[in-house]
């Protein structure tokens, strides 16, 4: 049996209720109208779903609540991977309770400068900790981000160790030549792009798919594109635009605050401006702006 993702994966936005803490009924509905959009599965918990600034407990507490309201445990990536080596073990093995085996792994984030025998050795611990071989493990490149890159060196030395864990890698860089060489260098090993436009191209390279955020407002045409990647036709190329188009829409200002406004816009349910701090909501004048660029845009 193949593990290896593929498809389209949202990295969902998380809504918050008025105290800030999650809102599992609002989050379950989010999962539920991204899969009915074509969605292939959940990415929850990520950088796109402010997860850094939730305790493990209320990590545990959505994850737990969208197994329970029948989202399938295979549809869910959750990210587990946090500074603390005991944690990310503890996170993924209840993500294995759940049934659910597919994990997105940051590097530990905190210690910068960190060595190539470090990293392996940070990650290879969780493996032999977590010692269950249904984890499957989705390593995370985000280094504007984590200030730890995975260097390719690293990604071969587990893949070694570990060929039925380690399964592949969101390259959320940006940079398109480093996904291209992984998928050239690396069998067996999805590679998934962390940017909604370069899905496309990546596809055509023999990429594996994508975990974006802008997906949570164009979830159908990702996986349009997914779907006829090969047609060259002029519904793909006006998906891939429109893609393009939502992108550097929530790109103009900062991009979580962005999408909340946009699907608060969407849906109409306010509680999607909410942030937890550090994070915040955009200004009026900025939501505002946004909504008259969307009226704009041709439908």
């Amino acid at each position: 049996m193949d593990i290896r993702p593929k498809g389209v994966f949202c990295a969902a936005l998380t809504p918050l209720q008025a105290d800030l803490s999650p809102d599992q009924d609002a989050f379950v509905q989010h999962c539920r109208h991204l899969l009915s959009e074509g969605c292939d599965g959940i990415a929850l918990l990520g950088t796109t779903g402010e997860a850094n600034s939730f305790s493990g407990g209320e990590r545990k507490a959505l994850l737990e609540a969208a197994v329970a309201a029948g989202i399938a445990p295979s549809k869910l990536l959750p990210g587990t991977g946090v500074p603390a080596l005991t944690d990310t073990v503890d996170l993924s093995r209840h993500a294995l309770s759940l049934g659910v085996n597919t994990v997105v792994m940051l590097p530990p984030f905190y210690y910068k400068d960190i060595t190539d025998e470090g990293l392996y050795a940070s990650y290879s611990e969780v493996v032999q900790r977590v010692a269950d071989p249904r984890l499957n493990i989705v390593l995370y490149h985000i280094p504007q981000m984590s200030h730890q890159p995975i260097p390719h060196a690293v990604i071969a030395r587990l893949k070694a160790q570990y060929p039925q864990t380690i399964v592949g890698i969101k390259d959320s860089s940006g940079d398109f030549a480093n996904m291209a060489a992984m998928i050239e260098t690396f069998e067996n090993f999805a590679v998934l792009a962390g940017a909604d436009p370069l899905l496309l191209p990546l596809l055509k390279k023999g990429g594996a798919g994508c975990i974006t955020a802008t997906s949570n407002l164009v979830a159908r045409d990702l996986a349009y594109v997914f779907a006829h990647f090969n047609d060259g036709d002029a519904a793909l190329e006006a998906a891939q635009q429109r893609i393009i188009k939502a992108r550097e829409r929530v790109s103009r200002f900062p991009q979580i605050a962005s999408l909340k406004a946009l699907l608060a816009h969407e849906t109409g349910r306010a509680g999607w401006h909410r942030l937890r701090p550090p994070l915040l909501p955009l200004p009026p004048e900025n939501v505002d702006a946004l909504a008259i660029a969307l009226a704009q845009e041709p439908a």
